[in-house]
Parts: C-alpha cells; structure tokens; sequence
C-alpha cells in the first residue's frame, strides 16, 4: 500500500468516526474547551454509560479526543485545535449552499462563542477583519511590525506563543458567519486575553461568550471596532 492509499484509508476511519451521531454529538459538546467525564458525554450523546465508552474509545484510537486521569475520574476532551478546525469546517459543509446566507445559529452563539480556544461568532469575525483592515495580520497569517507592537501591548508573550507545537495563527472558518475568524496560538492567546481582562466571559454550560460593557469600550478604543 503507497502513502496516498494510506492517507485514503486513514481519511475513511475518521470520516466513519465523526459519522456517528452520537459520536457527532460528543465531539461538538468537546468544541467548547471543557473536558468532561463519559458519563456527562453519555448524557449529551443521548446513549448509555456503556455505549459512550464505547463510543469514546473509538473517538480515543482516531485520535479525535484524548482523556486526563485524574483519581477515580476520566475526563475526555479533543485531541486538539486541528480536530476543531475539521468540527467547524464540517458544520459549514453541513449548511449547505445558499443563494443569501441566513444564518440559523442561536443569536447569543452567533454574537459570540468559542470555537476550542479561541473567539468565534461575529466578534470573532469582526475582529479578524479589523485585524487585517489595520495591516496587523500579513496575507499568510504573521503579525506586521504593528501588528506586533499591537499584540504585545494587549500582554500576550509573543515569543513564548511563537514557541507552541501549533500553528502560529490562520484563518479559521466561521460555521455561523462563513467568513474567518483567527485561529491557532494567537487566537488562543487573545481569547485568554480577553477573559483575563473580563472583556468577555464564557458560559459554564455553553460555547456562549458574553462580552462585557469594559469590552466593548476596549474593543472600540483598541481596535476600531464598534460592537451594537
């Protein structure tokens, strides 16, 4: 078997477990960044106990989620930001075409979420946009000379960021918006940002961000942007 025959094969076995709704269902409630034991994952997946772990452990041998011990505890979680990015490019494959996209998408989701570890929703979006209108972002996704004056000034260690075992920063597209939003360290960095200085804060239950009244006046001042 040739490597292009491998990567089909290996292609196939996650296509079939993502497949599963129950599988589907556990993967999306992981897109929120909280780790959860099997059976809250049972809950959600609509099965038994049994089945979960049925379920998780071929989500586990896929490498799709991954799961922290800790005493009697299991807490699953995905396997990392690139199985996220696979989770939101289906959810606007799953949309469909349109001739005028509408979005359908829950309004408090739409204005606001996280998507793993960083900022979605049409603040996400606006802000990706804003980034780039300002010439912080370069076309291939690095950070401009102001772009890095900008970021370190917000309090992001730019050097330690740079140093992650992931992609520095790309576009990441929006399920809700279908348009980009930032993805990889960076965006991880300015979501923790953001959370730090309370301009957002985040559901327990949800993917749901709500961004403060602080973070509206600091978005608008910082970046230009203006949030209704």
């Amino acid at each position: 078997m040739n490597v292009e025959e491998q990567g089909d094969v290996a292609a196939s076995k996650i296509a079939a477990a993502i497949g599963e709704p129950a599988r589907a269902r556990i993967l999306y409630c992981l897109m929120d960044g909280h780790a959860r034991t099997s059976t809250e994952l049972a809950i959600v997946a609509e099965v038994s106990p049994s089945t979960a772990s049925v379920h998780l452990n071929r989500l586990k041998t896929e490498r799709l989620v991954k799961v922290l011990t800790q005493g009697k505890h299991r807490y699953y979680s995905l396997e990392g930001p690139n199985v996220a990015s696979l989770l939101e490019g289906l959810s606007v494959l799953a949309g469909g075409r349109r001739d005028s996209f509408v979005p359908s998408t829950p309004s408090r989701l739409r204005a606001a979420r996280t998507c793993y570890d960083h900022m979605a929703g049409t603040v996400g979006v606006e802000l990706h946009d804003r980034f780039k209108a300002l010439g912080w972002l370069s076309a291939v996704y690095d950070l401009t000379l102001d772009g890095t004056k900008a970021f370190a000034a917000l309090g992001i260690d730019l050097e330690a960021t740079r140093t992650l075992r992931r992609r520095f920063a790309c576009a990441c597209l929006d399920w809700s918006e279908r348009r980009p939003h930032v993805g990889g360290a960076l965006g991880a960095a300015l979501l923790k940002v953001a959370l730090k200085k309370r301009w957002v804060t985040q559901d327990l239950d949800s993917r749901a961000l709500g961004v403060t009244s602080l973070g509206r006046r600091e978005m608008q001042a910082r970046f230009g942007l203006h949030l209704e």
